[in-house]
């Protein structure tokens, strides 16, 4: 698959796979932030990526379950504080 690609495009895709985590952390930061400001229909839909983000950040199952369950963003944001 690699022979389809050139090196600078293989550097790309090594470097974000190499800050996947990083890279979660800051799309769940920016979801958190709409987390406070939705309601709703629009609420489900932020906490659907958010779940998808905090996976990529590095949290288990069972914390992203139990911050959804509480649905506080306040908490959320807590959690990210201390992966980053």
């Amino acid at each position: 698959m690699s022979a389809n690609r050139s090196p600078y495009q293989d550097r790309i895709v090594k470097n974000y796979y190499r800050n996947r985590g990083s890279i979660g952390i800051q799309k769940a930061q920016e979801a958190i932030t709409e987390l406070y400001l939705s309601e709703g229909k629009k609420r489900e839909t932020v906490w659907k990526r958010l779940c998808s983000h905090l996976e990529k950040a590095g949290l288990s199952d069972e914390q992203i379950q139990h911050l959804r369950e509480k649905d506080d963003p306040a908490l959320v944001a807590e959690a990210i504080s201390k992966l980053a």
